[in-house]
């Protein structure tokens, strides 16, 4: 067994020994140099290119700073009341106590730019035009969710409490829970893009490939090479990644070069001005492949995310390989981010019933329950962060979580503590490597009150964790892209898939159990106390939701 990779499995073993010829240490050697230039490269374009428009903004703010100044006294009167009514407005709204608590701060330390930076970037309001756009889309959208209501009374039957988190997560987002037919648990991300691969070979009609981050090197050429044959074999393959996730990494000239394959590109929420709906980012990762399958989890198309590079020493993931109703849950969070970034729309006439298969109920297993879903940062309700703190309260036995980060609100910060100080064994594993040390920081800032409750957290010695997973008392658990912080809970779209009785879970559980082994457990001994301490922890908690 490899006890960096966290599982016991022999294929993987093959997989990770397999990299020792000086043949392929060259060829690694040569792409992470040109990697390193590529990524120069691209951020000094993007700076280069945006440039103009932030001088251009600038100008504008500051001619109407110098027109306003014979009327200061009464605009400094004016925006005096306007902070006031936000203090008011902010208090009375439904939101996360520390994430008010940060801008009453503000305002209180400077009134007038509190409230302008408020209204530009901390209103939600910032990223309606976004959502519109979005719900705009769905209302012409060329397939439906899957609805099962003989699905959905049954677990009803089988546990009242679960089927009214799964009602509740419906509700707020509209994806229903469906019949769980297959689901791969991959322990690494070396093993998961291996099945994306090969899914991708065994592509005939098409390809949707969504993602945060894309970034040239042995994972992103392998895929390309075979999206290029795909295409001239008449696959309809689609590629949306972020604008800013992909910021350092993917330019227009990689987009326009996947263009001239025939390989569809577009990027989401594209950084052209500086506004408040550049925070809300498409942290998704998903794959579908012909409706027969699809693919999520918290790996990104880099070379780290397979261990081809190792910044951080063994990077640590998860995804899961899916198959049945769900996949067409996966196919519609695609198409409506699609279609609202591109011209070229995905359409009835194109995508035909057999686009998105139907269930056809006689084939599939039931494996237990499957409800996907994803996060919008534009719904009064923070699904994920409300999920995460329903199934704290409904454990009794144990919580385990997966997390790169942990800046936690008020209500879920709270509900870790209630369950440990109820006797439930409440355990997050974290990295042991920090690929942020700001942020890392910010994480250990939470730990002495959640120790104190009783809460066991684990540092990863291997490297980085970079997995997102929670699993409650055997039954039920989530796989998907959620980090617990501020921008996934929050900030970010998402996506995650809510399992339940399905035997995934017990695959989860038995990767947690072995990166626990090779982690090393923090106690009250290593947390620093003292007034200097305290104060330090309690400025980093307030700023948290800024990172």
């Amino acid at each position: 067994m490899n006890i960096a990779s966290g599982y016991t499995n022999d294929k993987e073993e093959i997989l990770l020994s397999d990299k020792s010829t000086q043949i392929k240490q060259e060829i690694k050697d040569t792409i992470h140099k040109v990697k390193k230039t590529s990524v120069r490269s691209i951020v000094t374009g993007r700076i280069v290119s945006i440039l103009p428009v932030v001088l251009l903004q600038g100008l504008i703010i500051y001619a109407l700073a110098k027109w306003l100044v014979p009327f200061a006294t009464l605009f400094y009167s004016v925006l005096s009341v306007l902070s006031a009514l936000f203090v008011l407005f902010l208090i009375s709204k439904r939101d996360e106590g520390a994430y008010k608590m940060l801008w009453l701060l503000v305002m209180f330390v400077a009134p007038l730019p509190g409230a302008l930076m408020y209204l530009l970037y901390g209103n939600k309001r910032t990223g309606k035009a976004l959502e519109q756009r979005l719900k705009a889309v769905k209302n012409s959208l060329p397939i439906t969710l899957m609805e099962d209501t003989e699905v959905q009374e049954q677990l009803r039957q089988e546990d009242k409490r679960v089927a009214q988190t799964c009602t509740y997560v419906k509700k707020i987002t509209g994806f229903p829970v469906l019949r769980n037919d297959t689901a791969q648990y991959y322990p690494v991300g070396e093993l998961l893009f291996e099945e994306m691969l090969s899914a991708l070979k065994e592509a005939k009609r098409y390809v949707f490939i969504e993602y945060f981050i894309v970034q040239e090197g042995v994972l992103w050429q392998a895929m390309v090479d075979v999206m290029e044959q795909k295409v001239q074999e008449g696959v309809d393959i689609r590629v949306l990644y972020d604008d800013i996730g992909s910021i350092g990494t993917f330019s227009h000239r990689n987009r326009i070069s996947l263009l001239k394959k025939g390989i569809k590109c577009e990027k989401f929420n594209p950084m052209i001005v500086l506004s408040g709906a550049l925070n809300n980012r498409d942290h998704r990762k998903i794959m579908v492949v012909d409706g027969v399958v699809a693919f999520s989890g918290g790996i990104n198309l880099a070379d780290e995310y397979i261990n081809e590079d190792h910044p951080f020493g063994h990077w640590k993931d998860i995804g899961f390989r899916i198959t049945g109703d769900a996949i067409r849950s996966y196919a519609y969070m695609f198409i409506e981010f699609w279609n609202a970034s591109s011209f070229d729309k995905i359409t009835k006439e194109l995508i035909g019933e057999d686009y998105v298969p139907m269930r056809v109920q006689k084939e599939y297993n039931f494996d237990g329950y499957v409800q996907p879903y994803y996060d919008s940062p534009n719904r009064e309700d923070a699904v994920s962060n409300n999920l995460f703190i329903d199934l704290l309260g409904q454990s009794k036995d144990y919580a385990w979580f997966y997390t790169p980060y942990l800046l936690l609100g008020d209500g879920l910060r709270d509900a870790f503590v209630r369950a440990a100080k109820r006797g439930v064994d409440v355990r997050i594993i974290m990295p042991g490597i920090p690929d942020k040390k700001l942020v890392y920081r910010m994480s250990r800032s939470y730990y002495r009150d959640l120790l104190e409750a009783g809460v066991r957290i684990f540092e990863y010695t291997p490297g980085f964790v970079h997995a997102k997973a929670c699993l409650v008392d055997d039954c039920i658990g989530s796989v998907g892209t959620v980090n617990l912080d501020y921008r996934s809970l929050y900030l970010h779209y998402e996506c995650n898939a809510l399992f339940y009785r399905a035997s995934i879970l017990t695959d989860l559980k038995k990767d947690l159990e072995v990166s626990m082994k090779v982690s090393r457990e923090r106690t009250l001994l290593h947390e620093k106390k003292g007034l200097v301490h305290g104060i330090i922890d309690g400025m980093l908690r307030i700023f948290a939701p800024l990172v």
